[in-house]
């Protein structure tokens, strides 16, 4: 039987590449493992660590096909990080220049959470995560 052990990657094709990088490394921190460029795609590949555990993989490519990306569309709905404080991480994110929705409360969990966008439109979510616990 197959055992899946853990999420090994995120993909995201980006068609700005150096304004994707940026906002990946210097608004949400990520750090670089590695940036490759594909001359017989016309492609980087930039390889991010999210705190040292999970890994976004970001790709550019010359013409890249539009996606629905609104949150109800069909596919990928959103990618979520855990903040231990939201508050200031939504602070943090105004004072880089990033439009962040309003604050909301899941109704099942009690828990704080809230939305921006990527370069792309690609929706993100700020999940608060206390003590560990989701």
């Amino acid at each position: 039987m197959m055992k899946i052990k853990s999420v090994h990657h995120i993909a995201i094709i980006t068609d700005d590449y150096e304004k994707s990088k940026k906002f990946y490394t210097e608004i949400l921190d990520f750090e670089i493992i590695r940036e490759v460029y594909r001359k017989e795609r016309d492609s980087y590949k930039l390889d991010l660590s999210v705190n040292g555990k999970y890994q976004i993989e970001l790709f550019s490519f010359p013409n890249p096909s539009e996606r629905g990306s609104r949150p109800e569309s069909k596919g990928l709905r959103h990618l979520a990080f855990a903040v231990d404080n939201l508050e200031e991480a939504v602070k943090e994110l105004e004072a880089k220049g990033v439009t962040v929705e309003n604050i909301r409360i899941d109704e099942y969990t009690n828990k704080k959470f809230t939305f921006f966008a990527d370069p792309n439109g690609q929706p993100l979510e700020l999940y608060e995560e206390v003590n560990g616990e989701w």
